[in-house]
């Protein structure tokens, strides 16, 4: 047995705030769809806490875990990387974040990981992987690679009633496009809706795996726009969503048993300048393109000028990595931070193809994109431009996504995860 209790608690801020993740919304939030929420699973004492946010800053995750009633190392702080929640970064994003805002959110993982943690019963884990729901697609590449994976974790109490259940998968949370000005998870509610409504009483939770390539459908370049998509809508939102729950659901259980545990590694990651030109030359190019470019494009070009003008003088330097790990029971939960894409994600299951395997990114921090050395020179938004509107001094240099691979290979075959299949 092991002992495990879970918690949410609501982040939602009124409307009127900036919403995140496309730079041509410019318009405040309207309203809410679906309460936004930090929800935490406790086990012994380790916890996963998640938020519906694009992301959070390496420093408020430090504080979070610092905060918190459990050792700070024994915590993976993780988003959603929904982008129908307000700015959740101090200086990234193109956009002010609001105080208000940023404190209930820090706030709002403390408490729910308190609670969690008060609510902890006498339990057992279960552990599946579900088949995949073909919701993802590669977005820089038709045949490109893809985490299907839906690993599932389910808590039992002693009587054998579902308390909390977990679920992962990899897929941007962009369904809801630009046009949308109402606060939202995006698909992952309805995933934990149907989660929750198939598991009555229990609370679920999920994690977004490797997918800063892999979305529902469109480039990255469609998200430039207002206009309204026929197909990004809440009804898709509800139906993918379903769909992901759905193999959740179908995923066989097993028991699992063992020793709880944690472990992580920091590492520094090279940041880059990918321009070839001078920043200096760079803004006065783009400022002099602003006067006959479409609205769309002169918004995309206001973010750079400001970035070129901010980190012209700027050594890109290095940026502090953390990589965790819990292990429960035999299930290896393994967080990294930014937007990693497919490749890497795969490149680390295939070190425990055998386990039930949760593979995060979007957690410890969320500095953006890291591609994987092999994307390099297919350029894109990802891996030329994005820095500049999350406003990072420099890309990551190629070889950051294999360095934060291998560290979680090493975490894994620290904990002996790799050593032989789960029984």
């Amino acid at each position: 047995m092991i002992r495990a209790g879970v918690a949410t608690v609501d982040i939602t801020p009124s409307p009127g705030l900036l919403l995140a993740g496309f730079a041509a919304r410019t318009q405040p939030s309207t309203g809410t769809h679906d309460p936004l929420t930090a929800r935490a699973l406790v086990v012994e004492d380790t916890a996963v806490v998640v938020l519906d946010v694009i992301g959070l800053h390496e420093d408020m995750a430090a504080r979070i875990r610092r905060r918190c009633c459990l050792p700070e190392d024994n915590v993976i702080v993780a988003a959603t990387h929904t982008h129908g929640a307000p700015v959740s970064m101090l200086g990234r994003l193109g956009r002010d974040a609001d105080p208000a805002f940023l404190k209930q959110m820090e706030d709002g993982a403390v408490e729910a990981i308190r609670l969690a943690a008060e609510t902890r019963q006498p339990a057992t884990l279960h552990a599946g992987m579900g088949g995949d729901p073909a919701v993802a697609w590669n977005r820089r590449h038709a045949d490109g690679p893809l985490d299907r994976s839906v690993p599932v974790i389910r808590i039992r109490a002693e009587d054998g009633r579902c308390i909390a259940i977990m679920a992962s998968y990899a897929c941007h949370p962009v369904v809801l496009a630009a046009d949308n000005l109402q606060m939202t998870a995006d698909y992952p509610f309805y995933v934990r809706q149907a989660l929750e409504a198939a598991h009555p009483g229990a609370t679920a939770l999920f994690l977004t795996g490797c997918c800063g390539d892999a979305n529902t459908g469109h480039t990255a370049q469609a998200s430039w726009t207002l206009a309204a998509n026929a197909e990004r809508t809440f009804a898709t939102a509800e139906r993918l969503g379903r769909r992901i729950a759905e193999a959740a659901l179908m995923a066989e259980e097993r028991p699992m048993h063992g020793p709880v545990g944690s472990t992580h590694q920091e590492l520094d990651l090279q940041l880059t300048r990918l321009e070839e030109a001078p920043l200096e030359t760079l803004a006065h190019q783009w400022r002099n393109e602003l006067p006959t470019a479409e609205p769309v494009r002169a918004i995309l070009l206001t973010h750079w000028v400001e970035w070129a003008e901010r980190f012209a003088t700027v050594t890109p330097g290095l940026w502090r990595a953390r990589v965790s790990l819990l292990d429960w029971c035999g299930v290896p939960i393994v967080a990294m931070p930014g937007e990693i894409f497919s490749e890497t994600g795969l490149s680390v299951r295939s070190a425990v193809p055998d386990r039930p395997a949760f593979v995060l990114a979007y957690a410890e921090g969320n500095p953006g994109y890291i591609p994987p050395a092999s994307e390099y020179r297919f350029g894109g938004y990802e891996v030329s431009e994005a820095h500049r509107f999350i406003g990072m001094p420099g890309a990551f240099a190629p070889g950051s996504a294999e360095a934060l691979a291998e560290a979680a290979r090493t975490l894994l075959q620290q904990r002996h995860l790799t050593a032989q299949p789960v029984a």
